[in-house]
């Protein structure tokens, strides 16, 4: 049956299983959205800004592992995308983002919202396609699914000129093909096996690769079969119950004492999904020395990339463990796990009140124990990944590899309309006004969200380095901007409430919970409220014993 090109496009989403998309009209894509229009099953969430349209289809991929799908128009629309691909990207988020173009006669004469969008993208996508032949529209679609979540899962970009759009083409279909696990080399894993069996003091530590791959259950199998204290970076964090004995919270610059004591004293470190980023080994020279470091990665790229290591395997994460396990006797107690338990849960009675922002996330946490949370870029984020105990995988939303400010509002709007539940966002003031637009989305499509803005009139994270490391010089991170964010959430047709003092915590947050809809609460937080612990990079761990500890 011969279709226009449109329209494939929409049968091929309704193939993949596609029942959302985000998105925002323009002139290059008039045809897309008739089409769309015409088949009336896809719910289309419109969006303020292109932007926020790409980190919604982002946080939607997270919050449901499903493949995200955003759709803009030629020109600024689609360059207005490059952001959200980006973090996509930098975080292995499975997406595909279609935008328009002129048609092909019209390409390379600077034609009225022209752009060479794929040329843009190919360093920040798995694959960047420019289609200009209606007969290979459907194989292109069809594979972008395909590469978006084959291995190290990402975003695929497909560019379709106007003419593309109109023209017709046989259409037939087609079930659509799942990418198979990749096979984990036998060869490796006997070294590995006795790798683990031997060692006394193993520290695992969990990536973002754990959560992708659907990991959650063997990585608990395999802790507890070792007895091996676990740590999480800030992407692996709900892959592992934070209520276990046995978890040491995040590892990092703003990580804890426990793991960074585990990651000094351990003789050898498993390292599961993740690339030993700058904000976790932060010394690459001296982080894992004189240590077995075993390093399991979807990503050949990744294997010893940042840290060198002694044993490798290649491959599904989920199979990998899955395949080692059969392998590894049970253990019974080992000292060092005993000894790393205690001083979790030494840490954890003995944490000081902290300043507002972190009472307000530690009650935040007990009134909304069951809500995905997406957060911002900043010391609000690194708060959350502190305070918040997440005990179940994909239930962060935050941009670990970009550090996007602005990514939390769409992220949010994306995990709400994914999930059906009511999302936290928790995010600041320097963040929110980035992309503040997309709360008359949230509005819109009358979302349960409720938006914790930690006001401290500043860009915190940046002043709290210019104030430890660069002797107070306040260089533009003093914002204090007078925009009063109880009216402006009123103005959008959401509620708006205050939390001035410790004494507002309680009462505020179980009204926000009363309310239906976008809830949105000004904390107005002090500017000099740090994170701590923090380790400058190039650093060693044993730093998060001294300087920067929490007192």
């Amino acid at each position: 049956m011969k279709r226009m090109g449109a329209d494939i496009l929409i049968s091929c989403l309704k193939e993949q299983g596609v029942d959302t998309v985000f998105g925002y009209p323009g002139g290059a894509v008039l045809d897309l959205y008739d089409a769309l229009y015409r088949d009336g099953t896809i719910d289309h969430v419109i969006t303020a800004h292109e932007q926020g349209a790409a980190h919604a289809a982002d946080g939607y991929a997270r919050a449901t592992g499903k493949t995200g799908v955003v759709i803009a128009t030629s020109g600024p629309g689609a360059t207005n995308l490059v952001t959200g691909i980006a973090t996509a990207y930098m975080d292995s988020v499975p997406l595909v983002a279609v935008t328009g173009n002129v048609g092909i006669n019209f390409l390379g004469r600077d034609s009225f919202q022209e752009v060479d969008i794929s040329g843009i993208t190919v360093p920040i996508t798995k694959h960047s396609y420019i289609v200009k032949d209606v007969r290979e529209l459907q194989d292109v679609l069809r594979e972008a699914f395909l590469i978006a979540n084959t291995g190290r899962k990402g975003p695929v970009l497909v560019d379709i000129p106007k003419n593309v759009q109109v023209d017709t083409a046989e259409f037939t279909p087609c079930e659509p093909v799942r990418p198979a696990p990749k096979r984990v080399p036998r060869e490796a894993q006997g070294d590995i096996a006795a790798a683990l069996s031997a060692c006394e003091r193993p520290l695992i530590l969990a990536g973002g690769g754990t959560v992708a791959s659907g990991a959650d259950r063997e990585l608990l199998l395999l802790a507890e079969r070792l007895q091996a204290p676990v740590a999480s970076t800030l992407m692996g964090l709900g892959s592992f119950p934070a209520s276990h004995p046995l978890f040491l919270g995040m590892m990092g610059m703003h990580g804890t004492a426990s793991a960074a004591k585990a990651c000094l004293q351990s003789d050898l470190i498993l390292a599961l999904g993740t690339r030993f980023s700058d904000r976790v080994a932060l010394d690459r020279d001296r982080f894992a020395k004189g240590k077995t470091v075993v390093q399991i990665d979807i990503d050949d790229a990744e294997i010893g990339k940042n840290v060198p290591v002694t044993y490798s395997l290649l491959g599904d994460l989920k199979e990998a463990l899955t395949s080692l396990l059969p392998l590894l006797p049970e253990r019974g107690p080992r000292p060092f796990a005993e000894e790393m338990k205690a001083l979790r849960r030494k840490e954890l009675s003995s944490a000081r009140t902290g300043g507002l922002g972190e009472r307000i996330l530690a009650e935040a946490a007990r009134m909304f124990p069951d809500c995905p949370v997406a957060t911002d870029v900043g010391q609000h984020q690194m708060w959350t990944a502190q305070i918040w105990p997440f005990e179940a995988p994909r239930t962060l939303l935050t941009s670990g590899g970009l550090g996007t400010m602005g990514y939390g509002m769409g992220a949010a709007i994306g995990a709400a309309v994914g999930t059906g539940k009511r999302v936290v966002l928790v995010t600041g003031d320097g963040s929110f006004n980035m992309n503040l637009n997309e709360l008359s989305t949230a509005v819109s499509r009358q979302l349960d969200l409720v938006i914790l803005l930690m006001n401290n009139r500043a860009l915190g994270m940046v002043r709290q380095w210019q104030k430890l490391f660069y002797d107070g010089r306040f260089s533009q991170t003093t914002v204090q901007k007078r925009t009063d964010y109880v009216k402006f959430a009123e103005s959008f047709g959401a509620k708006g409430m205050r939390i001035r003092s410790a004494k507002d915590i309680v009462p505020v947050l179980a009204a926000a919970r009363a309310e239906k809809g976008p809830v949105l609460v000004d904390c107005r937080i002090g500017e000099d409220e740090n994170v701590l612990p923090m380790i400058k990079p190039g650093a060693t761990y044993d730093t998060i014993m001294t300087k920067w500890r929490k007192p």
